[in-house]
């Protein structure tokens, strides 16, 4: 792209220039949208603009993706609807090299879950359409998060509440987290809190997140999840969480996007 490692990540920490995904062997990953950002903003800064002028035109400039990304999502929703795994395979490729593993996560492939959970509430779409969508795009995120404890960063210890099934936004927030360098222990669904609080023990995290959808799931472990937030440093995501518990337990509350959640813990 031209530009020294150092700028490029000076860039990336001070106006989210480029979203770099890691390697299986803990490299940095640049797509194609992180190389035309990164021109944009050399463009900037060469017709005189300040860096953050110049970062501020670059990323004004990628508006028009919005559509683009819509129109992924809607083909990813279309692809489900018919089972067909090729097509939704090719439209999370598609997009994964044009924008980026976060922008991908946050609207479409977090958006078009939520779409196919919905119509099912609605009786629109078959319970069989869930799971399809679930297992291939949970299969997807696992693929990427291929040697993710490895490395020197910060550890997260990261599982849902015990009864709790859904973990692909916590994968998300996982993989978000991991393209700071974080490392990951990732526990997954149905976890029990004692199972949790053996783990941290052992590894002593700097972030412990438990995650559930429903409020029940974390208000019935409230006593297990109060003493393991005097053991690790603990957070609770999901609609589940509740500022209310979270005061309560001596937790941290993670936003409902769970994405920008990551960010927001990774430049703490």
């Amino acid at each position: 792209m031209g530009v020294n490692p150092e700028l490029l990540r000076a860039w990336e920490s001070r106006y989210g220039l480029t979203h770099p995904v890691r390697s299986p062997g803990g490299f940095r990953l640049y797509t194609a949208a992180d190389a035309a950002r990164v021109e944009r903003m050399r463009r900037g800064l060469a017709e005189g603009l300040s860096a953050a002028e110049a970062a501020h035109a670059a990323l004004q400039d990628e508006r028009p993706s919005e559509g683009l990304l819509e129109d992924a999502a809607a083909r990813l929703l279309a692809a489900i609807r018919r089972y067909d795994e090729a097509a939704a395979n090719s439209v999370l490729d598609e997009s994964l090299a044009a924008f980026g593993l976060e922008q991908v996560l946050r609207d479409v492939v977090l958006p078009t879950l939520k779409q196919v959970g919905d119509g099912w509430e609605r009786g629109e779409i078959e319970i069989s359409h869930e799971h399809f969508a679930s297992n291939l795009i949970r299969g997807r995120l696992l693929a990427l998060a291929r040697f993710w404890g490895r490395g020197t960063g910060p550890l997260a210890l990261l599982a849902c509440a015990p009864g709790e099934t859904h973990d692909i936004t916590l994968l998300a927030f996982a993989l978000v987290l991991r393209s700071y360098s974080w490392r990951i222990l990732f526990l997954g669904a149905d976890t029990p809190i004692a199972t949790v609080t053996q783990t941290a023990e052992t590894t002593r995290p700097a972030l412990t997140v438990v995650s559930s959808f429903d409020p029940s799931l974390l208000e019935t472990q409230a006593a297990p999840l109060r003493r393991l937030a005097r053991l690790v440093p603990l957070a609770l995501a999901g609609p589940g969480a509740t500022d209310a518990l979270c005061a309560r337990l001596g937790a941290r509350r993670l936003d409902g996007d769970l994405v920008a959640a990551a960010d927001e813990v990774a430049r703490a």
